[in-house]
């Protein structure tokens, strides 16, 4: 199946890193993961991963870096 015939339905998911990821609606998630509140076309979860996901860094990674700063 190419990206151009993908009529799929996707939830897009995140873990505890707070880094998403797209899922095919129906498909048991991984451990870890939990549903970040968007469904829809494979187009329209990457588009609002791009708007949400505006730090590719962990989590952790950032709350380090931001308590490393204030020191």
């Amino acid at each position: 199946m190419s990206v151009a015939d993908d009529d799929a339905e996707y939830v897009v998911v995140s873990n505890d890193e707070e880094q998403f990821s797209l899922w095919l609606t129906g498909r048991n998630l991984p451990n870890g993961w939990r549903e970040a509140g968007k469904r829809g076309s494979r187009e329209e979860c990457l588009a609002y991963i791009e708007q949400v996901w505006t730090d590719m860094r962990p989590r952790s990674l950032r709350e380090f870096a931001a308590r490393s700063s204030t020191r």
